[in-house]
């Protein structure tokens, strides 16, 4: 299964967009998001890297399937959701790329997918003349009902990829859990690095 990684941008990126919903969907089901998510939901939530000139998607394909994505676009494409988190940190939106999400369906994984994903957002951002990138991981107690005894966090990958949490720099995000019937407020810690 050997994987062909393509950075989309434009016209490219908008044809994969429908593919990049169902992956995450597909993909958050599991801890630590355990989403519950909708196909219209996706659209409406993707619809930003659509009308974003500076979004892009890096794609992982298995032929002409797309098997895993990350994303990633100009922090105040998303600064409704994120600023008030950033408002402490002294680092201006306008310096910050945002590195939203990064999925593969499980039997790519181990395959260098991850690495290629942040390898190209970190070149795109540097592009755009940023220098500064970030994402942020749900935080989830160590003691909820639904973490599986196997779950090893990804830590340990993003300090190889020289991230670390910054402190104090969490959002807020809703959405509805597997099982639940609404959607409840997450928080998400953020991790950054200096490009």
């Amino acid at each position: 299964m050997a994987l062909e990684i393509r950075t989309l941008t434009g016209p490219a990126l908008d044809a994969a967009l429908d593919d990049v919903a169902r992956l995450r969907i597909a993909v958050f089901r599991d801890w630590p998001y355990i989403y519950d998510g909708s196909l219209d939901y996706e659209r409406r939530y993707l619809e930003s890297y659509r009308n974003s000139e500076a979004a892009v998607v890096v794609g992982a394909f298995d032929g002409a399937r797309l098997v895993g994505a990350a994303t990633g676009t100009l922090l105040e494409d998303h600064s409704d959701d994120f600023a008030a988190a950033f408002a402490p940190t002294g680092l201006k939106l306008q310096d910050v790329f945002y590195c939203a999400e990064s999925v593969l369906l499980p039997e790519y994984r181990g395959q260098g997918a991850g690495h290629a994903f942040f390898d190209a957002r970190e070149a795109h951002a540097r592009a755009l003349g940023r220098s500064f990138s970030a994402f942020c991981s749900v935080i989830r107690p160590a003691d909820h009902p639904l973490r599986p005894a196997s779950y090893r966090p990804l830590d340990p990958f993003w300090r190889a990829r020289v991230y670390a949490p910054m402190p104090g720099v969490v959002a807020r995000f809703r959405w509805t859990d597997l099982g639940d019937a609404e959607q409840t407020e997450k928080q998400l810690q953020f991790w950054g690095r200096a490009l």
